[in-house]
């Protein structure tokens, strides 16, 4: 390959962009941005009836999301354009005509219902689908006939009857395919619609693409493709077909397995540099060990070489654990801006986390540890926030104190608290930490007990920090809660 590098990414509108989609956007990416090429973003958009209404703006503001910038195509431009194929209609059907003239195509005039009932015929025969070529070798006297009857017509390729096509897999190597296996597939439907065969093959060829990489489920077309482009004349791009995505169980990829749409990923709480980190980890390494990586260094290290032929495991708690420890790494002027929007949906229904800037600045440093998504820290932190804590009384005694022992234990604090001058997190524990030996009780038992009636939780942020940070009179208040509640 001596001309430059151009690769697509060619999603369809006819649905919200998943993980296997996204990840084959970032794989074009990562090549061109290593290879200092162009990456291209191309609509085909010819399936109109499967088209759904938001899934381009959801395709695009995805891949800003990620931080995916595009070279050319949609809101971009560029010399090889429109960018939408159903804007490209004439390319295909002249590309089409072409063919039928040169022999390497031909009208279908078959109805829908004998298509049908064909395929019913073979796999009643147990005979593989396929179209059994009526109108491959019709007369010119039956082809007027046809259209003297108003039936508009199909183009379909005239596939060799024998031999093979060979090509080398930029990941796969060598693969075969008998031509005896692939039936005169559609090129241009009635409507004048083109099939994705027709179109991508088109596209590629005027758009200059030097490689396409796409998903394993279109290794079975690329020799339709190449066909295709031997009968135009073109030169072919280098294929390169990607890994499989599976669930944990190995079965395809599906909601169940915390597999959405890219939209929710974000609504969810993930930073787009751990989405992308673990994306990459999808089919591609560097080594057996590396796991974290700058936007620079997938740029730097990237190489179709070095993707897997095996499929990638798409494990929703591994996503989450890197995310938290993207959100680790945060400086807290980055944690608060990264955390505001979710804040901002508390916020809106009714609940005001947002009403004083600077104590939320000094709450959220207590729980960027423990935050796995961003859509986590406004429950994380909503205890900060609230007059009366809601949770249940035996949550207080736990299972090895009795309530007396408890009430007693609060009401020292209660004491100590009420006398305390200075009020900050090293004071605290040096007053509170000995009060355990005093009272006969396991440290882990009573700041069990002190942390559920200061924050209504088992788990919270360091105790200590946290009362500070709650300050004298919300936890004296608190604690005056708990030992009514005992």
């Amino acid at each position: 390959m001596t001309r430059p590098v151009r690769v697509r990414y060619a999603p369809s509108p006819t649905g919200f962009p998943h993980v296997g989609n996204i990840r084959t956007a970032l794989f074009n990416w990562l090549f061109a941005r290593h290879s200092g090429g162009s990456f291209i973003v191309r609509i085909e958009d010819t399936d109109v009836a499967r088209s759904v209404e938001g899934a381009v703006e959801a395709i695009l503001n995805g891949l800003r999301w990620l931080k995916l910038d595009w070279d050319e195509g949609p809101e971009v431009g560029g010399q090889f354009g429109p960018y939408f194929q159903s804007q490209r209609l004439h390319l295909y059907q002249e590309a089409a005509e072409r063919l039928v003239a040169q022999g390497y195509a031909y009208h279908c005039y078959c109805s829908p219902q004998r298509l049908e009932e064909m395929r019913a015929e073979q796999a009643k025969r147990k005979q593989p689908p396929g179209y059994d070529r009526r109108c491959r070798e019709l007369t010119q006297a039956e082809r007027l006939q046809k259209e003297v009857e108003g039936i508009v017509p199909v183009v379909r390729f005239r596939t060799p009857l024998t031999g093979e096509t060979r090509f080398n897999d930029l990941i796969r190597g060598e693969v075969a395919f008998d031509h005896a296996t692939i039936d005169d597939f559609v090129l241009l439907k009635s409507d004048g619609y083109p099939t994705y065969h027709l179109a991508n093959v088109v596209d590629d060829h005027f758009m200059e693409i030097s490689h396409v990489l796409r998903a394993e489920e279109w290794l079975s077309s690329t020799p339709r493709h190449l066909l295709m482009y031997q009968a135009f004349g073109y030169e072919p791009p280098l294929f390169a077909h990607l890994p499989m995505i599976l669930g944990p169980d190995r079965s395809k990829l599906s909601k169940r397995h915390g597999a959405v749409s890219i939209t929710e990923y974000y609504q969810q709480g993930y930073l787009p540099e751990a989405m992308a980190n673990y994306l990459a980890l999808l089919g591609w390494s560097l080594d057996d060990k590396t796991e974290i990586f700058t936007r620079e260094e997938l740029v730097k290290h990237f190489s179709i070489a070095r993707i897997s032929k095996t499929a990638a495991i798409f494990n929703i708690e591994k996503l989450s654990w890197l995310n938290g420890l993207y959100i680790r790494k945060l400086t807290p002027d980055e944690f608060f801006a990264a955390a505001e929007p979710y804040l901002m949906m508390y916020q809106a229904a009714g609940e005001a986390l947002l009403s004083d800037e600077a104590y939320v600045r000094i709450v959220l440093p207590l729980v960027q540890e423990r935050a796995r998504t961003l859509a986590d820290v406004a429950e994380l932190i909503r205890f900060f926030f609230t007059e009366r804590l809601e949770y249940d009384s035996s949550l207080l005694t736990g299972k090895d104190m009795t309530r007396e022992v408890v009430r007693n234990a609060l009401e020292m604090v209660r004491q100590k608290l009420a006398a305390m001058e200075k009020f900050d997190s090293e004071m605290l524990e040096t007053v509170i930490r000995p009060l355990a030996e005093t009272l006969g009780l396991k440290t882990s038992h009573f700041f069990g007990a002190l942390r559920v009636a200061t924050t209504g939780r088992t788990a919270a942020p360091p105790l200590f920090q946290t009362m500070a940070v709650l300050g004298k009179e919300r936890c004296l208040k608190r604690i005056e809660a708990a030992l009514a509640k005992l």
